[in-house]
């Protein structure tokens, strides 16, 4: 048993090549191999947003605070709110991220294949974002 008290791991920036605005990324677990999961508490302030991006075995967000917006590629933009669980089937490129005046934060929690628990692509633009 491993037990990770809190505090004990610190938070980084979302990093300006996979997200749009301030983003702050809490990790919760990487379990070691064979396990497969990933987990992070992903903070968004408002506007604040992922770029596209896959996940080679899907994703699943938990909405924790604040008034969120997700898109998969082609459909429309939905919200997201405390309480709502979002799933992201393996390989459907999507983004994710705060509500243009709201701050969001999510449990985002993935599992890695071959090492690998994302494929980033393009920023959403400003238009993408906005196209509610």
């Amino acid at each position: 048993m491993d037990i990770f008290e809190a505090g004990t791991r610190a938070p980084s920036d979302g990093g300006h090549d996979y997200f749009t605005g301030q983003v702050r990324i809490e990790p919760v677990h990487s379990a070691p191999e064979p396990a497969r999961l990933r987990a992070v508490i992903v903070t968004f302030q408002p506007a604040a947003r992922t770029a596209w991006h896959t996940h080679p075995l899907g994703q699943t967000l938990h909405v924790l605070s604040g008034l969120g917006w997700a898109q998969s590629w082609g459909g429309p933009i939905r919200e997201i709110r405390p309480g709502d669980t979002v799933w992201f089937a393996p390989g459907e490129k999507h983004w994710h991220g705060a509500a243009a005046d709201q701050p969001m934060t999510h449990l985002a929690m993935q599992e890695a294949q071959d090492g690998s628990v994302v494929t980033w692509l393009e920023k959403v633009s400003d238009t993408q974002y906005l196209a509610r």
